[in-house]
């Protein structure tokens, strides 16, 4: 495998800004307002690695980091750090390398405006191509790195040596007697090490994938290739598909490499292996993947994808505070940020985690984030959560800066000319802005020139924070805060309202007038009065958000309250675990669009849905999911040292009501993380499908302590395809591992 192929793989062969990359250049690095160092950036050959040195003596010591690595290339002076540490007028030269996980960005300043625009153009077309590589490129990409890190004196041959680390660096640990016989098969020059086709042959020995040769060969019924009407008869029996003979022609005329074997109108075993990896035909269903749902209903008919205290990016006792947690919630999907708010120095309101030693970040640097970033994920409206500490004169500020800022996009007023007596749709609310916070009056007051008119510049409401929640009636009483008019009439369709129980609400409230929970008192009710819940939260909105014990970000399991039909349960977006890992699985579908639908049985008033009793009605739609865990591929180490081997095993989980909740797994394989095979077959029983979330995990086995994580995949139930799927894996961070996977059956029967 030779470097020069890599270009052409990522379809840039002879682009002049990836030539600009290649050939690299100086780029002034800053840290700090003391640390600002020329260092020597250069895009390595692969095309794959960013390198950098602070002088031209291409030292192997120098600092790298894969293309894979980067969220994000930002043009302009908007990272904290660039802003802190630099003038405006360098404003044109500054970009920002921005990475996934939780690495610090990388602020650079280039030489000329027409440099820094090169590197991010250039950066950005590598990023894209990298993304659009499928699984067997993706694998071959992978491949070549570790035999690259094995080439120890780098002239391009393996010696027996050098292939034995090659396959440590894959995760791979062989008996020697296994290596030298691999070697031997190879090395037809008998020169002691391997070169050019050897090598090659090494490669094809290593990426055999003997479970879909059994598969092809079962469906390969003409001349040992298979024609278009065995492909569909392939995508009818296993794949449960409504193929038509039309679809199978395109299928071979999209994937099949070998144009003689396309001219034939059959798909070779290749074609066959690189339509299986493609995102059309794993696990998760392509319809669902694209906006599919019904956008038009009220807004209290979906659940919505929101984060808890957004602006931290560790813990919420002494982590920072930074616009940059508010912008990776956004890029999420995520549609509800929490901004909780403080007077600051200088007349300036700023967000931090009250009483503690979190770091501050300025209120209106927090909106402009927000603003910049709210609608590149999805169109649809997001909701400011605002707790609100100020005193009236920087809640006047806030005011200021939200209406400045944001500008026609902030609903101030309710959509119509009349009073609305249910909330609008995402649709109609799509690129809108709704505040979430106390209101002097009520809604009403905003179409009564009378009420409107007696209004003072500001008045007395409960304090508004999430501990008041929890409050006695007469301890809201003595906390009182004084809430400026400005602020109080951007208030529209989510006014802050204290729970009172089920049947003050229903009597007492407005569709408009909404209460946040503490999970332990919303599970409480989740559990105890579910169809009450559900009723509540049929035409107002329910927010419920971590316990204040949770100082280390900790989050809670989301299902419940969906399963209650709660639309606004809040995350701690910044601390990457299972609970997430279901969130971002229940978000994945309907475009990303941060909202998802209620099934029909959670937005009716008469529903007698109970998630606990499951009593009969069209709720029950009693699945058999039957799921073999087949194979994985190029799974990740979990350690860093070359002779670390992953020892895999695969949890099978489905979570849902808790008639569904069930956790399958398979036995342990010792040392193979790059093509273990299990063959392993699970059944789960699936009463609520609708509602059910299915979970791959994989991790690495250990006999003596906790298992370590090594991937996972989350997506609903509603979502799988059926029959033989490549599973994608998700790191710790929620970011996609390249070329790893997993690769199952799935088959849905009625019970």
């Amino acid at each position: 495998m030779e470097t020069n192929g890599i270009n052409k793989i990522h379809g840039l062969e002879g682009d002049g800004d990836l030539q600009f990359l290649l050939t690299g250049g100086d780029l002034l690095k800053v840290r700090s307002s003391s640390w600002k160092k020329t260092r020597y950036f250069k895009l390595q050959d692969d095309c794959k690695t960013l390198w950098y040195e602070s002088q031209r003596t291409f030292f192997k010591s120098n600092p790298a980091f894969s293309i894979e690595d980067i969220s994000a290339v930002r043009p302009g002076r908007h990272s904290e750090g660039l802003q802190k540490y630099t003038e405006e007028q360098v404003g044109p030269r500054c970009f920002s390398i921005i990475f996934k996980g939780r690495r610090k960005n990388l602020d650079l300043i280039a030489s000329s405006e027409e440099e820094a625009r090169r590197w991010v153009v250039g950066l950005e077309k590598v990023i894209t191509s990298t993304k659009g590589l499928d699984r067997q490129l993706k694998t071959e990409h992978w491949i070549f790195n570790c035999m690259r890190k094995a080439d120890k004196n780098v002239d391009d041959k393996l010696t027996q040596k050098e292939l034995k680390d090659l396959l440590l660096f894959m995760n791979m640990e062989v008996e020697d007697d296994y290596a030298e016989i691999l070697f031997k098969q190879c090395d037809a020059s008998k020169s002691g090490y391997l070169s050019g086709a050897e090598i090659e042959r090494f490669y094809e020995l290593l990426t055999q994938r003997p479970e879909i040769d059994v598969i092809y060969s079962e469906y390969a019924r003409t001349t040992g290739l298979m024609s278009a009407a065995d492909l569909q008869q392939f995508l009818v029996q296993e794949q449960r598909e409504e193929a038509t003979l039309a679809d199978a022609h395109a299928i071979i005329d999209k994937y099949e490499p070998d144009e003689k074997v396309k001219e034939k109108k059959l798909l070779s075993k290749d074609g066959f292996l690189i339509y299986l990896n493609h995102p059309e035909s794993v696990v998760l269903s392509p319809t669902h993947a694209t906006l599919y749902q019904d956008m038009s209903q009220p807004l209290s008919h979906y659940f919505i994808s929101s984060s808890h205290n957004t602006y931290l990016l560790e813990d919420q006792l002494k982590g920072p505070s930074s616009t940059e947690a508010y912008i990776r919630a956004l890029l999420l999907g995520c549609r509800c940020v929490e901004l909780d708010c403080w007077d600051g120095s200088d007349g300036e309101p700023v967000i931090y985690h009250g009483y503690t030693l979190t770091s501050k970040i300025l209120f209106k640097d927090a909106i402009q984030a927000i603003h910049e970033y709210a609608f590149k994920t999805s169109e649809y409206p997001v909701i400011l959560s605002l707790e609100n500490h100020c005193s009236v004169e920087q809640q006047q500020v806030m005011a200021q800066h939200m209406s400045s800022i944001l500008g026609p996009a902030l609903l101030t007023q309710p959509l119509g000319h009349t009073m609305p007596t249910c909330f609008p749709s995402p649709e109609d609310l799509k690129r809108r802005f709704i505040i979430k916070g106390k209101r002097l009056n009520k809604l009403e007051a905003a179409f009564s020139p009378e009420a409107a008119a007696d209004n003072a510049d500001y008045d007395a409401v409960s304090e508004d924070s999430e501990e008041e929640e929890e409050e006695e009636e007469e301890e809201r009483k003595k906390k009182r805060l004084k809430l400026a008019k400005e602020l109080s009439d951007m208030v529209v369709y989510c006014k802050s309202v204290h729970f009172n129980g089920f049947a003050d609400a229903r009597d007492n409230l407005s569709f408009y007038e909404m209460s946040s929970f503490k999970e332990g008192k919303a599970l409480e009710l989740a559990e105890e009065s579910a169809n009450g819940y559900i009723h509540h939260n049929v035409d107002k909105l329910s927010r419920i958000y971590p316990a204040g014990s949770r100082t280390d970000s900790s989050n809670y399991n989301p299902v419940p309250f969906w399963n209650a039909g709660c639309q606004i349960v809040a995350l701690n977006f910044q601390t990457r675990c299972a609970d997430m890992s279901l969130n971002q699985g229940r978000f994945l579908v309907n475009g990303r669009s941060g909202y998802v639908l209620k099934p029909s049985y959670l937005r009716d008033a008469a529903s007698e849905f109970d998630p606990i009793t499951l009593t009969r009605g069209p709720w029950l739609k009693h699945k058999n999911l039957h799921i073999m865990v087949i194979s994985g591929q190029q799974l990740p180490k979990v350690k860093a040292k070359k002779t670390s081997i992953v020892d895999p095993v695969v949890r099978v989980e489905v979570q849902g009501v808790p008639a569904d909740v069930a956790v399958k797994e398979t036995a342990c394989i010792d040392n193979n993380g790059f093509n273990p095979a299990w063959n392993e077959s699970f059944t789960f029983d699936v009463h609520v499908p609708e509602l059910a979330l299915v979970r791959f995990v994989v991790e690495d086995y250990d006999s003596a302590s906790d298992n370590e994580f090594v991937g996972q995949y989350t997506l609903p139930f509603s979502s799988l395809q059926m029959g033989y799927r490549h599973v994608p894996l998700l790191d710790q961070n929620g970011d996609l591992l390249p070329s790893s996977g997993l690769f199952v059956h799935i088959m849905v029967v009625d019970a």
